[in-house]
């Protein structure tokens, strides 16, 4: 019997399984897909905010601006993509100018260091191309950028590192609760716990209904999004935002930590029924001219014909007001509901979710005497030219590059399918190294990297998949060797 099991490896469930990796508890994960941060985790904003948005005294207040300073830390100690650029949410008329005076007081109340009111003249100073029609702007320096699914990842490895379990592709299909604890049922096998994290994103209210009556509703909410070439990258220097809605942050134009620039999202009800069918996730023209439509209001000039890429995410919206962080049932803690700044508050909410765990078990857990709590990675684009001729003396693989377009070579790429939580599909090593995340999107780079992958797992090319379960690239051989 396991002490508890993580039904979900987004940013929550790995934050959680992050943070229990430091007790003597054997811990196991559930999740339904081939690798982790496949939900919300990789298609977001990718941003870390601040925290004036929130209504003060919620638990999202509490834990966006907690968050934001233990995610800081944590991309420091596990080699994560993290800058701290600072956001604008941008006024364009008297209205919204008293709006952001009212962010303003809410960040306060927060406890966000370093905010600030602008004016025209000094909003147009930080960012000169922005439309000469904004009249001033709401500052918070402590807002940043990271790469979303690498810090999920960064996090789910550790864990495993720490003797943490991660079960893939285990689609939970039932729950009963047995003496002592819960059993719980996969598409795999059937698992014993003592305790119970649900961090199952837009299915939290699926995996609730299992085991406690309905008390919230899931609500899914679809963004798209627009990633613009590394020259569209020095448009905007911040985070800029326009005035929040009733239906979400509105459409942001950002940097990324790769340099390009991210424009969206819109925000559009889906169908529970489209969730998971390839759906939920697609693109349309309708959304995307939204997006184009709302992000020129904040630049103009906005050169939207440098897109390299269209996605768009899932959101987990719910019926609550705030996250849903309870329990449900005896040792089952729903960790639901968990919208934006969700991905700013995971460390957070993942220290809270074990205060709320000990409560249940009504004892405080041991933590281990040694763990691991750090994460070193080789960026070979980053490192300067003796480092690069030192690695290369060492691994000669380091010296082929493999992606152009990112400068990714072969060791980086080999490196990422020897890692804790090994990718089994060519967008897992993406995700892993960056190859195929520039201009030509994996155009070049895609075959060399299944042969690599191939070899690494020691299997058929023909096995390597795209992405998820039955993206399949290689149907059959169609030469024979000699």
């Amino acid at each position: 019997m396991y002490d508890v099991i993580i039904i979900g490896c987004g940013i929550v469930g790995a934050a959680t399984a992050y943070e229990l990796s430091k007790y003597q508890l054997n811990t196991l994960v559930l999740e339904a897909e081939n690798d982790v941060s496949l939900g919300a985790t990789r298609a977001n904003s990718a941003i870390l905010h601040a925290g004036y948005d929130p209504e003060p005294n919620t638990l999202m207040a509490r834990l966006n601006v907690e968050g934001a300073k233990r995610a800081k830390e944590l991309c420091q100690k596990l080699s994560v993509h993290y800058n701290q650029i600072g956001s604008l949410v941008v006024a364009f008329s008297d209205e919204e100018l008293a709006l952001i005076q009212t962010l303003y007081d809410r960040g306060v109340k927060n406890g966000v260091e370093g905010l600030e009111l602008l004016d025209q003249a000094a909003l147009h100073k930080k960012e000169p191309n922005l439309s000469h029609k904004s009249l001033g702007a709401l500052y918070a320096p402590t807002a940043a950028i990271v790469n979303p699914w690498e810090f999920c990842l960064a996090l789910a490895e550790t864990a495993v590192k720490n003797d943490v379990t991660i079960a893939l592709n285990n689609r939970v299909t039932a729950i009963r609760k047995i003496e002592n604890g819960y059993e719980v049922t996969t598409n795999q096998a059937t698992y014993q716990t003592k305790y119970i994290f649900n961090a199952a994103g837009v299915h939290s209210d699926d995996i609730h209904n299992l085991i406690a009556e309905p008390t919230f509703e899931i609500t899914p909410n679809r963004g798209e999004y627009y990633l613009l070439d590394k020259s569209e990258g020095d448009v905007v220097h911040h985070v800029i935002f326009q005035c929040p809605s009733s239906s979400g942050k509105g459409v942001l134009i950002s940097p990324t930590v790769h340099g390009n620039l991210v424009v969206g999202p819109n925000s559009e009800s889906i169908q529970r029924s489209d969730l998971d069918s390839g759906k939920d996730t697609g693109n349309t023209i309708t959304g995307l001219k939204t997006v184009v439509d709302l992000a020129k209001k904040s630049v103009p000039d906005l050169n939207l014909r440098q897109s390299i890429r269209n996605f768009s995410g899932v959101r987990a919206n719910s019926s609550a007001g705030d996250f849903v962080l309870q329990e449900a049932a005896p040792g089952f803690i729903d960790l639901a509901g968990i919208k934006s700044p969700g991905l700013t508050s995971a460390p957070a909410i993942a220290v809270y979710a074990i205060e709320l765990l000990e409560k249940s078990a009504g004892r405080t857990f041991e933590q281990k005497e040694v763990h691991i709590d750090s994460r070193e990675k080789i960026i070979f684009q980053e490192l300067n030219f003796k480092e690069k001729n030192e690695l290369i003396s060492k691994n000669t693989s380091y010296g082929r590059v493999i992606c152009r377009c990112e400068t990714v070579t072969e060791g980086e790429i080999r490196t990422a399918a020897q890692s804790p939580i090994p990718p089994v599909s060519v967008d897992g090593v993406k995700r892993r190294c960056n190859a195929g995340m520039g201009r030509c999107q994996g155009g070049f780079c895609g075959p060399r990297v299944v042969d690599i992958l191939a070899d690494e797992l020691n299997v058929s090319p023909l096995t390597i998949l795209q992405d998820r379960e039955g993206s399949n690239i290689l149907v059959e051989a169609t030469k024979g060797g000699h």
